[in-house]
């Protein structure tokens, strides 16, 4: 019963993010107007420049906002992503994992941490 509503969430949320593909599109695409705004506005030496600059970012913003659905995609998204993370049994973190080092360096430093504690 378990894989049917993993099975059943996974569709749905295929499906969803299927649908808002153009707003995901127009939402990358917003992003990347207030990246180049910002960018740009912290370069900019002259007044008429940052104006010109933050007015760029502010209307990406303008238009992110209207792509609230592409918002929905990426819900949709971590949604496919979390089914077939508990479809393999893999755990479900968002974190990275920790790396395990034969380094002598590195055991070292993590054995003085716990010393020093």
């Amino acid at each position: 019963m378990k894989k049917f509503g993993l099975l059943v969430l996974g569709i749905i949320a295929g499906v969803v993010a299927v649908a808002n593909l153009g707003s995901l599109l127009g939402l990358a695409v917003s992003a990347l107007i207030v990246y180049a705004g910002i960018h740009f506005y912290l370069k900019s030496d002259s007044t008429f420049l940052k104006i010109f600059w933050a007015s760029v970012g502010i209307v990406g913003l303008l238009s992110a906002v209207a792509n609230v659905p592409g918002f929905f995609g990426i819900l949709a998204i971590v949604g496919v992503w979390y089914v077939i993370k508990k479809w393999n049994n893999e755990p479900v973190s968002f974190s990275a994992p920790a790396v395990k080092s034969d380094d002598p360096f590195v055991n070292f430093e993590k054995q003085w941490n716990e010393l020093s504690k």
